[in-house]
């Protein structure tokens, strides 16, 4: 998985004890970019960061999917022509590949530590990952 560097950037900020940040640094199959991206003046407007480097990141490297939560960086990246999928469609993929992944408790921990997820998105993410 591709990552550009800006996203880490964004969950290193957070510091070593940040929710998530030991998982990510410990994910030695993430391909981190070495530099920053060359944004797009329309991606650097309209996008915070992270979101703008994964798209212009994906467009450069023509991967088509892309993993972006926000609403407004979901469509970004569809009127770019790429798929999109978000964190709770890597976790109901790596669970599909057979990693051990708990989705009920996956969401619950994502829940407890502020990441806002949609009831529809919970179902979905239940009823999927049985």
């Amino acid at each position: 998985m591709i990552v550009p560097c800006e996203v880490e950037a964004e969950v290193r900020a957070g510091g070593q004890a940040a929710f998530g940040v030991d998982v990510f640094l410990d994910a030695h199959w993430l391909d981190i970019q070495p530099a920053d991206v060359n944004l797009q003046p329309f991606l650097h407007n309209s996008l915070d960061w992270g979101e703008a480097s994964v798209i212009q990141t994906a467009m450069n490297l023509d991967v088509p999917l892309v993993c972006i939560d926000e609403v407004v960086g979901r469509r970004v990246a569809r009127l770019s022509g790429l798929k999109v999928t978000g964190t709770v469609g890597v976790l109901l993929k790596a669970q599909q590949l057979g990693f051990a992944v708990s989705i009920p408790d996956a969401l619950r921990r994502m829940r407890e530590h502020g990441i806002w997820l949609s009831d529809k998105v919970v179902q979905f993410a239940l009823a999927q990952g049985q």
